[in-house]
């Protein structure tokens, strides 16, 4: 009976845990996958950052028009108590507003991970793309525009 029991143990092979080759393929896959999605999670948290400054700048606009109704001029409207005030900086964007008696230009730069960013409005409603992350692979635009995307599209 020893014999038989012996036999049946040394016919089947132990099964348990992984080899060294299947762990390094699993490795390397996810090695992949995250060479794949992290630069392209980078860019998605980038460009959720820069929608900030497009929606204060165009909402400025806005105030410095009302302003300009108001007092045929735009010269003062950027200081402090007007309404036309100079934004506020933010999380991720200070601002700068220069104004004389027919123009203005608003400008929003970015801070932090987004330094290399700024965006400008003026009195003719021209959305410049001043500046942007050529470091890292983003296009300036060619067209008037304010670029949110690594292309350089609007």
């Amino acid at each position: 009976m020893q014999a038989s029991a012996q036999k049946s143990f040394t016919g089947q092979r132990a099964t348990a845990g992984f080899t060294i080759i299947e762990v390094m393929i699993v490795v390397a896959i996810i090695g992949i996958l995250g060479a794949i999605a992290l630069p392209s999670y980078t860019e998605y948290l980038t460009r959720g950052k820069l929608t900030e400054a497009s929606a204060i700048l165009a909402g400025h606009r806005v105030k410095m028009e009302q302003y300009f109704q108001d007092n045929r001029t735009y010269k003062g409207a950027c200081d402090n108590g007007s309404l036309a005030a100079t934004p506020v900086e933010t999380e991720h964007f200070t601002y700068k507003c220069d104004a004389d008696d027919t123009t203005y230009t608003v400008t929003a730069t970015g801070k932090g991970p987004i330094a290399k960013f700024a965006y400008t409005i003026n009195q003719s409603n021209v959305r410049e793309t001043a500046s942007v992350d050529t470091d890292n692979g983003w296009a300036k635009p060619t067209t008037s525009c304010w670029s949110t995307r690594k292309s350089g599209k609007c």
